[in-house]
């Protein structure tokens, strides 16, 4: 009897939502990388306007940490929701998290931001428990100690979630070169190229090696 077909997490565009976890202007200095940061979650905001992958954000206690970083904001898509929050998970109890996933009808979860072994983790581990499929966008999240990245990344491997990059994401959305934005975001990837580059290299250990 052949084996059983083991289940793979995998992102499709007509099912994937993206999450923006508290990438706030007073984070600016404090958190690790932040510049590279940014440009990694900037890329991916811009890929996920290109293939209509609907947004989700959240601010921690804006009055406080201020409002997401206008780099971002000026990719959200129209429709994007962006709510302010005292929890760390994305998941509200209010029950707009709920909503939102329920609207576009999610079954994958991209998370980029801060801090990754707080709000990134917990809203990661919380959706997992949801029966979403989570992917972590290893060189768009990061905390304001670099030491601590690395400990939540293999939690959440460990967890269950997929631990990808910017990069691979907008190509396993389109699934082939043929889809019809292919060339829209190559030509992304090609602009993208060096600070691609400079954000694995900051963020991510393995690309040093």
């Amino acid at each position: 009897m052949a084996a059983a077909t083991r289940a793979i997490a995998r992102l499709d565009q007509a099912s994937t939502v993206l999450f923006v976890c508290d990438i706030q202007e007073r984070f600016t200095k404090a958190i690790y990388g932040f510049d590279r940061m940014v440009d990694a979650s900037a890329k991916l905001l811009r890929g996920a306007s290109i293939l209509n992958v609907p947004v989700f954000a959240t601010e921690q206690n804006p009055k406080a940490l201020g409002a997401t970083v206008p780099a971002l904001t000026q990719h959200f898509p129209k429709d994007a929701v962006t709510l302010a929050k005292t929890r760390f998970s994305m998941c509200l109890p209010s029950g707009e998290t709920a909503d939102f996933l329920t609207k576009h009808k999610a079954k994958s979860v991209m998370i980029v931001g801060i801090e990754s072994h707080v709000c990134v983790l917990q809203t990661t581990l919380e959706l997992l428990a949801k029966g979403y499929d989570v992917f972590v966008i290893r060189d768009a999240i990061s905390s304001c100690n670099r030491e601590e990245v690395s400990t939540a990344v293999e939690r959440m491997r460990q967890a269950g979630a997929t631990i990808t990059s910017s990069e691979s994401a907008l190509f396993e959305l389109m699934l082939d070169a043929s889809h019809p934005n292919f060339k829209t975001i190559s030509g992304l990837i090609k602009e993208e190229k060096e600070r691609t580059k400079a954000s694995l290299e900051a963020l991510v250990p393995a690309a040093r090696h």
